[in-house]
């Protein structure tokens, strides 16, 4: 009698070949181990898609940048968006190696840290 697939152990077992192969998995549906290059992409493109959702939500958030505000909001303000930029990039790079190549992850996160940013600056431009 051969292994039962239906359990969850399977997939981490010594069996994940047969797994794959009964599932009708090719190499290129499964997720990559591109270690370095994921690792990179989230260090780096990860780290300036933070920067561009934080600027993002400076501009747009609550009071905006373009309104009068007292010392002490700006001082609150300014030390919220500065603190959440750790959590979301360490949010991007916890998941960075969701993405199946390495190659995907910098087109991903790359296309969004560009995209972000280019929001920021329409955004200052604009109000």
């Amino acid at each position: 009698m051969g292994p039962n697939f239906d359990d969850g152990f399977v997939l981490f077992s010594v069996y994940q070949p047969i797994y794959q192969k009964e599932l009708g998995m090719s190499q290129t549906d499964k997720i990559q181990p591109h270690w370095w290059s994921k690792t990179f992409a989230g260090i780096f493109a990860g780290f300036f898609l933070s920067l561009g959702l934080v600027g993002i939500f400076a501009w747009i958030g609550p009071t905006g940048l373009t309104e009068q505000i007292t010392a002490e909001q700006r001082s609150w303000k300014t030390q919220f968006n500065m603190w959440m930029i750790t959590p979301i990039w360490c949010l991007i790079l916890s998941f960075v190696y969701l993405f199946k190549t390495g190659k995907q992850a910098w087109i991903y996160l790359g296309g969004g840290a560009v995209l972000s940013i280019a929001v920021v600056y329409a955004l200052r431009s604009y109000l």
